[in-house]
Formats: C-alpha cells, structure tokens, sequence
C-alpha cells in the first residue's frame, strides 16, 4: 500500500467541517510557550487601547504596533497610535496623530514602509477621517492614500472599513475590505501606484464569499490567505482571486501571520458556544503548506461564553520566533517566548 499523509487526512477532516472532532483536536495541541508579562513600556501615563495591529519591521528585531490612543477609538485624541518597539520593548518612536481614527490592520513592506487599514470612518466638518488605507514612511511621512477620508461606499476608489492590507514585493496592493459581516466583504487588488486592478467576492457562506474578511497572510508561493472570520475559516487564493482552498482547523481568525518558513499563526479571539461552537479562543500555530495545526497558546480569559471577545486579535512574529499577540478586548499587547 502507499504510505498515507497523515497531514493531509488531517486537512481533508478538517475541510469537511467536522467540527466538534476537530475543535477537541485543535482546543488540546501543545502549548510550547509562556508568557512574557509587561514587554512593551508606554510613556509614563499613557495605557494600551484597543490594539488589533502589530507587525515586525524587517530588521526582524523591531516590532510596529498601531493601538487606538488609549480607548476604543482616536477621535479627539492628540495621541500618536503607530508605536515602533526594539526587542527590549522599548520605544523607540511614534505617529499618526489625528491621521487615523481607528487602526484596525497593520502591514510593513519589503522597503520597511507602514501600511495602515484605518476601519472606521467618520464625517466631521470641515474634512472627513477614516475608511482609508494609508502608506506611510518609516519616519511617519504620509505616501499614499487608498480610499476617500470618511467617505464609505463600493467602488473601486472607496472602501467601507478596511481590515487589512498586504503588499506583495512586487509591490501589489491587496485590501481585505468590509468589517461588518454584512458590508463590502471583498478582497480588492490595487498596482503599486495605487491604480485598480480588480476585486473578489460578495457577502455570503460559499466559497469565494465572505462575511467579515478580517485579515490577510501571504505564503512564500505567493498564495493569498484571507481570514474569513464571520464564517469560521480561512480561504485560500491565488493572486487573481482563483480559489484553492478551505480550512477550518485553525477556528475562527481575526489575525493571520504567515512567517519565512511557511508556519501559520492564527489569532482567534471569538470563538464561542454562539459563534464556533466547540472551539476555544487562543493563537492556533501550523503549517502553512498542509494546514496541520502542531500548537495551541490558549486565551487565559475564563469565561469566553460571556465575553464579547478576548486573547488576540492580531498576531506577528519576530526573527526569534517570539510570538505577539495584539489584544481588543484586554487592550494590551502580550508577549510569548519559547519555555
């Protein structure tokens, strides 16, 4: 007989969303990691907002967090929300103040820029804030804007609160746009100069459909990863939005981060006997390539049935493996390093 890949029945089961067996397996994998309490030092009175943004600079050693000014939201704050820490957790600058209204998703490109979703959009007098994508310098310098300031809509120029960006190193622009698991729920692709290219998908539970595309990771074949949290899976893409796959087991994602060597970090911070029942909250770690799910950090919130959410919403990982999980409803940023 042929030798038979235990990974792939794995990911095989796990498709057919067979869910309560596969929350048993994926609630109880081996937890290789602890937690590293108050890494990150804010300026002396100042505390962590809402924080769902975190990504490594390229160095590796540096880590780019955007939090919301203290609350749930930067409106009126003179607070800068993007935050660059070294690997002591020191910080080392900061911008952004009065540019983004709410930072939801976070992405640094391979020339060390800062790419920032800005998910929630409001229309004072005299300009409006929010609904955009913004590229920004190292230093904070403002490059480029996608999307109209507080201005929500679906065409090809408006978003209607983005989640997410990724830039391949090609310098193609892909946002996960639509929040609310009834709004846009499109991925839309955009060239390096910001011009239009296309888009993918329409609210719903088939495939290609979404209802919340909340994050997005790219694995080194180039393939598209989105979080499709409203419908408890990931889906997988080629670059024109060709669908390869489906995956369950890594429950229901609200940050994905795909590392050098193809390992697979997902953050989910919702599950719960309403939504995904069966499955526990926490940062589920695999493999990008055959989708097998080898480590489990749990959420250390003791009630997640009557919390709106919990542990990690966003996920990143630095050159040492240490793991950073950016936390909403907690409002911290946590650390975890190998035992």
């Amino acid at each position: 007989m042929p030798e038979i890949s235990m990974s792939r029945i794995f990911v095989t089961f796990a498709t057919c969303s067979l869910c309560c067996g596969m929350a048993a397996a994926q609630n109880h994998a081996p937890n290789p990691y602890m937690t590293v309490d108050n890494w990150a030092a804010l300026p002396e009175g100042r505390t962590w907002g809402a924080t769902s943004a975190v990504f490594p600079a390229n160095d590796g050693q540096h880590l780019w967090v955007a939090e919301r000014c203290g609350a749930n939201l930067c409106v009126g704050s003179d607070l800068d929300p993007v935050l660059l820490f070294d690997a002591n957790g020191r910080l080392v600058r900061s911008f952004g103040s009065g540019q983004i209204v709410w930072p939801h998703g976070i992405f640094v490109d391979h020339e060390d820029n800062v790419w920032i979703a800005d998910a929630v959009g409001y229309a004072p007098v005299p300009a409006g804030v929010g609904h955009t994508v913004k590229k920004f310098s190292p230093d904070g310098e403002l490059l480029m804007v996608l999307g109209k300031e507080g201005v929500a809509g679906t065409g090809p120029d408006v978003f209607n609160k983005p989640s997410d960006v990724l830039v391949t190193k090609q310098g193609i622009i892909f946002v996960a746009d639509g929040h609310d698991a009834d709004g846009n729920n499109r991925i839309v692709k955009f060239a390096a100069d910001g011009s239009y290219l296309g888009e993918w998908g329409e609210t719903g539970t088939g495939t290609g459909q979404f209802q919340d595309p909340h994050a997005l990771a790219m694995d080194s074949t180039g393939r598209l990863f989105v979080g499709d949290r409203g419908n408890s899976r990931i889906q997988i893409f080629d670059q024109d939005g060709k669908h390869l796959e489906t995956w369950t087991q890594f429950g229901r994602p609200s940050g994905l981060y795909i590392d050098s060597n193809d390992v697979l970090y997902s953050a989910d911070s919702e599950s719960n006997a309403r939504r995904n029942r069966g499955w526990k909250r926490g940062i589920r770690i695999g493999s990008a390539i055959d989708g097998f799910v080898s480590a489990f950090i749990p959420d250390p919130e003791p009630d997640q049935d009557n919390s709106a959410t919990s542990a990690a919403e966003g996920v990143a990982v630095d050159a040492a493996g240490n793991i950073y999980g950016a936390e909403v409803g907690p409002r911290t940023l946590r650390k975890y390093a190998r035992k």
